[in-house]
């Protein structure tokens, strides 16, 4: 859904064969309707980014039915439990790391040698401003889990990079999607969050998968390492 959606439909009018993966089988299923509407391919994975037998059959599946794998999207976040950190639970602080970190290294761990098998490759995470060039209150292991992501992106992209593999983590600031409208809540939220933003408004999911395709693209191929902000400014906004 939301980012995840919107760069899984942008990838494949630009002529990508696309897996896509989520836990909704039948969301799923209406996603890659849509891309085989427009002319293009793709081909479903239902299943938790928690399990590592998950990281590898999503790379299985895109060998078997494109023949390799040449860029990969983890995506899969979650804001999990938020409030003041002494009253967090260890399980809460556990979900975040588990889906926002643990998820993105098990991703890795397995398209990794499949673009060694390639020869070249780009590796995209999405990671936050928030912990990197700004934060809120009631979010630590939110913060902390995206924040390691970054660490992450410039270990693989050092690692990698004498072998033709580029990594790279977006930054977005608030976007229109399911789960930002889940902890904004209110009109007056979203008119207080846009008002963070030095562009005043948040984005839309198809402008930050443009960012994505550019991380994937030969457009970028003298990037590797960043963490790219595509955050409306809402980093240096002080207004």
């Amino acid at each position: 859904s939301g980012i995840g959606r919107a760069t899984s439909r942008l990838f494949a009018r630009e002529g990508a064969k696309v897996v896509v993966a989520g836990r909704r089988r039948p969301a799923l299923d209406t996603l890659v309707a849509e891309i085989e509407a427009m002319g293009g391919q793709a081909i479903a994975v239902a299943g938790d980014v928690r399990e590592e037998q998950f990281a590898s059959t999503l790379v299985q599946t895109a060998v078997k039915w494109f023949g390799g794998l040449d860029v990969a999207f983890n995506n899969a976040g979650t804001f999990g439990e938020m409030g003041a950190t002494p009253q967090i639970t260890l399980a809460g602080w556990q979900e975040a790391i588990d889906t926002n970190l643990t998820a993105a290294f098990l991703g890795a761990k397995y398209q990794i040698p499949a673009m060694l098998e390639r020869g070249s490759g780009s590796l995209i995470f999405t990671s936050t401003f928030v912990g990197y060039t700004a934060c809120l209150p009631g979010v630590a292991p939110y913060a902390a889990s995206k924040a390691g992501l970054i660490g992450l992106t410039q270990a693989l992209a050092v690692e990698l990079g004498p072998k033709g593999i580029r990594v790279n983590a977006i930054l977005p600031g608030g976007t229109d999607t399911p789960m930002a409208q889940a902890m904004i809540g209110t009109p007056e939220g979203r008119t207080f969050v846009e008002g963070l933003h030095a562009l005043k408004r948040i984005a839309t999911p198809d402008e930050i998968a443009k960012s994505v395709l550019y991380l994937a693209s030969d457009a970028s191929s003298f990037t590797t390492g960043s963490a790219l902000l595509v955050d409306g400014g809402v980093s240096i906004s002080k207004t």
